[in-house]
């Protein structure tokens, strides 16, 4: 590592992160990614994110200025890595061991995060199911569904404070106070470029209409972005076990009775069964995995409001 990057990147106590902006003042945003593992597109986004910020910095990018200190955890995941040998690593392979680096990494993230007022998780749920990219909210503040639409992401959903479901850095954060967000897109353990495109500019639209970087000057273009509360997101299970394939992207709107997907029988090759859309909405998920089991999540539609409907959304 070169002396002037090993000056960019820190350690406190064991994840390597970015601190930038004036020195003088406190983050105002905080941005990680990669926090289980397997979360490839938030660590691209989050490293070419940094890099764009550091020219900025240091005054590469003519007109641009950092206003606000900005710290970045392209990954933080790395730190469980490497710490397989010896005890420590006889302890990581026990639930115990498991729980308690968890905790540490946990803790490691809030001691640089804390401060922030903006905080932002790049989380991938899992490597079954691709994810169009949304913000989500857990029983946020006013403040945090007005500043959720300046991703301009196309969706928003509005969840309750469930335990169960809450990614557990966020969990953590939603005690300090502040605004915190969870970011999804795509599907972990793959790279997807279009989903990455996305993100960096709803990022970088972020940054420019919160202040944090002035000399932006994005062109202004109507966001095409929908809220959604709990209510409006549609669970699609899978009826049959085989395999699964579809042709569909995320992102597009489905009308009730569309094809969303087939489901084949893995010895005969055989159609078994065709996955219905039960409702029209935005195809916000969808199974990439193709072994499938009865009762599999197959895709989650989110249903515009009927003010939208009356509108005629598509």
């Amino acid at each position: 590592m070169s002396s002037s990057l090993a000056t960019q990147v820190r350690d406190e106590p064991w994840i390597p992160h970015h601190m930038i902006g004036p020195r003088d003042r406190a983050p105002r945003l905080a941005l990680v990614a990669d926090f289980y593992g397997h979360e490839l597109n938030g660590m691209f986004v989050l490293s070419r994110l940094a890099a764009f910020l550091h020219e900025i910095e240091a005054g590469v990018r003519d007109g641009l200025r950092m206003q606000e200190r900005v710290v970045i955890v392209p990954t933080a995941s790395g730190s469980d890595r490497g710490r397989g040998s010896g005890h420590a690593g006889a302890a990581a392979t026990s639930l115990s061991g498991r729980q308690q680096a968890m905790w540490m990494k946990t803790e490691a993230l809030l001691s640089m995060t804390r401060v922030a007022y903006y905080r932002v998780d790049m989380h991938t749920v899992n490597l079954e199911i691709e994810e169009m990219p949304q913000v989500r909210l857990y029983a946020p503040s006013d403040d945090e569904r007005a500043s959720a639409c300046l991703f301009g992401l196309p969706a928003v959903i509005e969840r309750p404070l469930d335990q169960g479901v809450m990614p557990g850095l966020v969990r953590a954060w939603h005690q300090q106070g502040g605004e915190n967000f969870v970011i999804h897109a795509g599907q972990a353990g793959n790279l997807q470029p279009a989903h990455c495109e996305t993100l960096f500019r709803g990022l970088v639209a972020f940054l420019d209409r919160t202040g944090i970087v002035s000399g932006l000057h994005l062109a202004e273009e109507e966001d095409d972005l929908h809220y959604f509360s709990q209510s409006q997101v549609f669970v699609v299970l899978a009826e049959l076990s085989g395999l699964f394939s579809s042709c569909l992207e995320v992102g597009r709107w489905v009308q009730a009775g569309d094809e969303l997907g087939r489901v084949y029988d893995s010895f005969t090759g055989e159609l078994r069964a065709s996955v219905i859309a039960p409702q029209s909405g935005l195809l916000a998920s969808l199974r990439r995995q193709p072994l499938l089991c009865e009762g599999d999540l197959v895709a989650r539609i989110l249903r515009p409001d009927r003010a939208e409907r009356r509108a005629g959304v598509r």
